[in-house]
């Protein structure tokens, strides 16, 4: 049975049926672990089916696996769905990532677990939403959902008194500007009839979505603010430190990077590309310094997570200095680099969450000489560490090196200066990432590891970080895997961008040919103009 025209629907709405089975289940035993992870890895494996069968001759910015069909008629709002290179891998990343969240919280939720699963399910089904989502209004639904379930995820689960706190900053901090991309959405709609994503990105290479330059300029504003946010980009990142600080690990595992990356790349790129254009200096220099800024932050740290956190800044940073730098091998590192955030990423706050779980605290100060008796673990955190870092044949690597080579052939204005800056975070990453893992593992024996009997990986924490692991590899060595289909993604969107920004140059040229040429034709005008016709005129 060929279920490509269905695929997508299915994949996305599995976890709200879990969800929904799941809040039926009562909470004892292990009921709400083994059913989550069955949900979970039945989604995963739906997503595999993507990969598998995609189409890498399709031209370039065709979407598919898709489902067309009209929703509401007025306004005219569809249930589009669809995939393309930039989506595929970030779908299957989603689901991967679920399984492996599942079985990193099998111990850490030990109360209200219902309520943790049906929370983390309903979270999936919004990322996936987001990322398969073809309609404007179709996307801000999922968009607006993904909200709820973090927020309460972290007021319910935090670790510490202030977890209310981290998740109404949080709440506030992505809700506020997405009023703000809700109302250029209806201005777009207002403006052009549609929500379709296709049919706008169409309008916007043919530049027929308004005359009016500054309402566009506004609109593009709304989006990338929203998306800014998420990223979070410096200085955006307020809620970022005490969100990860207090969110559980699975949660964590998905806070930042993907959603805000994604929607830069799809949307505001795609529908607004020669207001990308316009302000990509100032994205160029705002992602550098987020990259040092970020590093520097992490070296002084002594709390764990907030080290984490910090560093999680820096490895966004990294993504959006590829972006703006719009060149096909920068997009295609900054949709890979948004990859191995997520993979990278997660491996490490999982890492952070066991070392929690044994010694119930996240200060440094309190570790030490943790290698010999945890010599399964220093390994997982070591290996990860190569990833984060960037080490030749890990797949940090590969991200890192197309974004740096693609900013450096940029066109933007003032892009050398900015990447040389970023390339710095190549010695303060591998700086912070190797002093935490000094501090933690070698050294004197500290105050916790002294008192508490030592226990090393169990089979269930093998299982949840090997496959991390081993795709740090396996996108090191086999890079061009991922990137047959990201490629295709980034040429196109590359290409979308550069040339919007030279038919916008010119058509201001000609204006300004013409507004040049304007006094002189009047000057003519006036010179051969009969005598009897200036005196009538008078």
């Amino acid at each position: 049975m060929n279920i490509d025209h269905n695929i997508l629907t299915i994949m996305t709405f599995v976890p709200l049926a879990g969800a929904i089975v799941l809040a039926l289940l009562p909470d004892r035993d292990r009921i709400q672990q083994w059913g989550a992870l069955a949900v979970t890895l039945l989604t995963f494996l739906l997503t595999l089916h993507l990969p598998f069968h995609f189409d890498y001759s399709v031209p370039a910015g065709t979407f598919q696996f898709q489902q067309n069909s009209s929703w509401i008629t007025s306004p005219a709002i569809r249930y589009h769905v669809g995939v393309d290179g930039l989506s595929m891998w970030l779908v299957v990343l989603t689901g991967l990532l679920a399984p492996l969240g599942v079985l990193i919280s099998w111990r850490a939720i030990d109360n209200r677990r219902r309520l943790f699963y049906v929370l983390f399910l309903l979270q999936q089904v919004a990322m996936l939403g987001i990322f398969v989502s073809l309609d404007l209004f179709l996307y801000y639904a999922y968009w607006e959902l993904s909200l709820v379930p973090m927020a309460l995820l972290i007021a319910t689960f935090g670790r510490t008194e202030n977890r209310r706190r981290a998740a109404i900053k949080f709440f506030l901090y992505t809700f506020i500007p997405s009023a703000l991309l809700l109302v250029a959405m209806l201005w777009l709609y207002a403006r052009t009839g549609t929500f379709d994503y296709p049919q706008l990105a169409r309008m916007a290479a043919a530049h027929s979505i308004s005359s009016n330059n500054a309402a566009l300029w506004l609109a593009s504003l709304a989006f990338l603010a929203a998306f800014a946010v998420k990223v979070p980009v410096f200085p955006l990142h307020g809620w970022l430190s005490d969100a990860v600080s207090e969110a559980p690990t699975a949660a964590v595992m998905v806070i930042a990077g993907k959603l805000g990356l994604y929607s830069i790349l799809r949307f505001s790129l795609g529908i607004f590309p020669s207001q990308s254009h316009r302000i990509a200096p100032l994205m160029l220099a705002l992602g550098a310094i987020g990259i040092v800024y970020g590093a520097l932050l992490a070296l002084i740290q002594k709390d764990l997570k907030r080290l984490a956190a910090f560093g999680t800044l820096g490895h966004v940073s990294v993504a959006i200095l590829g972006i703006f730098a719009f060149t096909v091998s920068g997009i295609d590192g900054g949709i890979y680099q948004t990859l191995n955030e997520g993979i990278g990423g997660s491996a490490l706050f999982m890492l952070l969450g066991l070392l929690y779980e044994r010694y119930r605290t996240y200060d440094m100060r309190e570790y030490g000489g943790l290698a010999a008796r945890l010599p399964w673990i220093v390994t997982m955190f070591v290996l990860t560490a190569l990833s984060v870092v960037g080490l030749p044949m890990f797949n940090g690597f590969v991200g890192e090196f197309l974004v740096f080579s693609g900013a450096m052939h940029s066109a933007v204005a003032q892009h050398l200066g900015w990447t040389v800056l970023a390339t710095s975070s190549v010695i303060l990453t591998a700086s912070y990432m190797l002093w935490m893992i000094q501090r933690v593992f070698y050294g004197e024996l500290g105050r916790r590891p002294e008192t508490i009997v030592p226990v090393d990986l169990t089979a269930r924490e093998h299982l949840a970080l090997w496959p991390l692991v081993a795709l740090f590899l396996m996108m090191g060595i086999a890079s061009p895997l991922w990137l047959r289909a990201i490629d295709i993604a980034g040429a196109n969107i590359a290409a979308t961008v550069n040339r919007s920004q030279a038919v916008t140059m010119n058509f201001e040229a000609s204006s300004q040919k013409q507004n040049a040429a304007s006094p002189a034709s009047e000057t003519a005008l006036n010179m051969t103009t009969p005598a009897s016709a200036t005196k009538g005129t008078r």
